[in-house]
């Protein structure tokens, strides 16, 4: 990027020159004036400084090309007909979440978990998501994709309505080819069966023609923001997500895309150590609406959500009891059968088991809803905060936030991949480790190979399950969700989960750390870049 901003600089200078003469002087100074404007205004206003540090760097360093590029991008913000429907897609979506008790219920989740109830009134007062009230099968945890994949397909088989899957990256293969089928089928006996995935995450996966194929087959899709020649705005957001809903009454996310890494059919980066949430009942409807919210942008079609809403008084869909899991493809030995429910209605208070609030983050506003909740989990701890992340590039307020609550005496443990998909970002992760680890976070690489996985766990009462990296480009960019869980016993599970994943990492001591001046000074530029890894 930096030889395309160079170059740039160098042609718009040129063609200055060469068309507007004299002029030309007059119309640099003004830009480079407008540059200065610009970058005092990015200081001022900016919520996290080190993402907007690119456009600093590159307004001040090429005064002539960096401003003409970022006033192009912003009038490209405000004529995109693509970002107008995203943002009236959001803002649509938020009379289908909220019910008219659901202040009794956020006044009982808080007086029931006080410690989360920051976490509680930021997710459904600032940021719009409904609180529910879990028991004891509301949800299951799969610690492997392995362990999650033959429950997917189990669910599937049962859908009666309507499938929804919306996922960053499909790829041909045992894990899709045996998803397809089943979708094949349903939509043949007239299932309304709708496929998202993003164009660039599934660019080297699927032919340009894939959702013609689907089409054909009866299964309506839509590539996510189609890749064009034609820079915008746009382009850099991608969709992230990975939600699959069934009828209404099963979703399932967490960290697996629809490829054979995932389930450790192939091997890329050693073991793929990565997960699944499995979530029934009143919740689900969260999960529809965020698939449904950008269906409608991308679709530009508008239909009432409601129709997809399971009724409270409609029984919910028991699942597999038991989940096999292959011991000679599982590197974690978690159990991931589901807990038997001991009480059959969720109605009875013996029965509850805590809460859970899906959620969504989009780019296009000014929230940044997973970091925040990231944030507030780590704010809100008193014991420990256990991460596991694939990628580690921070603003230094998160720095900041890690080394303060391990400095009030919070455990706080980040799990890293030990062998890379990526190596110039797994050289950035490494250049955060030094800063970490004097502050007294401690780093664990994950032996066996790659963790996709993207959890916080935090004083065996508050987890996040989701899609969101510790990245610039997933916490301020990508379209992404996650799933919060509050109180419930089965938070152990994600805990137990981390802990026997920490028993295969090797930790990274303080001093092995310290990687050396022209490292920190390589990774030191190329995190000015880190928004755009």
């Amino acid at each position: 990027m930096m030889l395309v901003t160079i170059l740039g600089e160098g042609l718009l200078i040129y063609a200055l020159l060469h068309w507007l003469g004299g002029v030309a002087g007059w119309i640099a100074g003004v830009l480079r004036l407008i540059g200065i404007l610009i970058v005092l205004n990015i200081v001022r206003t900016s919520r996290h400084l080190a993402a907007d540090l690119m456009w600093i760097f590159l307004i001040l360093l090429f005064p002539v090309f960096g401003t003409g590029f970022y006033l192009f991008l912003g009038a490209n913000i405000l004529t995109s007909k693509s970002i107008w429907r995203f943002w009236g897609a959001e803002k649509d979506s938020k009379k289908y979440y909220h019910e008219a008790d659901d202040e009794e219920l956020i006044r009982r989740a808080c007086e029931d978990f006080p410690a989360a109830s920051g976490q509680i009134h930021y997710l459904t007062g600032h940021a719009g998501f409904p609180v529910y009230e879990n028991n004891e099968n509301g949800f299951d945890y799969y610690p492997l994709g392995d362990d999650g994949f033959p429950v997917i397909l189990e669910e599937l088989k049962k859908a009666q309505k309507f499938i929804f899957l919306e996922y960053f990256i499909i790829a041909r293969g045992q894990m899709w080819d045996r998803m397809h089928e089943i979708l094949k089928q349903k939509a043949a006996e007239g299932l309304d069966v709708r496929v998202l995935y993003d164009d660039m995450g599934s660019f080297s996966t699927l032919p340009m023609s894939y959702a013609k194929t689907l089409q054909a087959e009866g299964i309506r899709c839509i590539p996510f923001n189609r890749i064009s020649p034609v820079l915008g705005a746009i382009m850099n957001h991608r969709d992230h997500r990975k939600i699959l809903v069934i009828d209404g009454k099963t979703a399932f996310s967490g960290g697996i895309n629809l490829a054979d890494e995932y389930i450790n059919a192939i091997v890329r980066f050693g073991h793929w150590k990565d997960n699944v949430i499995r979530v029934r009942g009143a919740a689900v409807w969260s999960y529809t609406v965020m698939f449904l919210t950008n269906w409608q942008a991308l679709s530009n079609e508008e239909e009432d959500f409601t129709q997809f809403k399971v009724l409270p008084e409609e029984p919910v869909s028991s699942a597999a009891a038991e989940n096999p899991v292959s011991s000679a493809v599982s590197e974690n030995p978690v159990s991931s059968a589901p807990a038997e429910s001991k009480k059959a209605s969720g109605e009875n208070p013996e029965a509850r088991d805590g809460y859970i609030i899906p959620y969504s983050d989009m780019p296009l506003d000014e929230d940044h809803v997973g970091q925040d909740v990231y944030m507030n989990i780590l704010n809100e701890a008193k014991d420990y905060c256990y991460i596991m992340t694939p990628y580690l590039i921070l603003d230094n307020e998160f720095v900041n936030a890690l080394g303060l609550a391990a400095a009030r005496g919070v455990d706080v443990r980040i799990i890293t991949p030990g062998i890379p998909d990526k190596k110039t970002i797994f050289g950035v992760t490494r250049s955060f480790y030094e800063a970490l680890t004097k502050q007294g976070v401690r780093i664990y690489e994950y032996t066996p190979g790659f963790v996709h996985a993207k959890v916080f766990v935090s004083d065996d009462r508050a987890a996040t399950v989701g899609t969101i990296n510790l990245d610039y480009r997933s916490l301020y960019l990508h379209f992404e969700n996650g799933t919060c869980l509050i109180g419930s016993k089965k938070v152990l599970d994600v805990k137990r989960d981390v802990t026997l994943t920490l028993e295969k990492s090797a930790e990274v001591p303080a001093d092995k750390a310290k990687l050396g001046f022209f490292f920190n000074v390589k990774y030191g530029l190329i995190r000015i870049f880190a928004g755009q890894l």
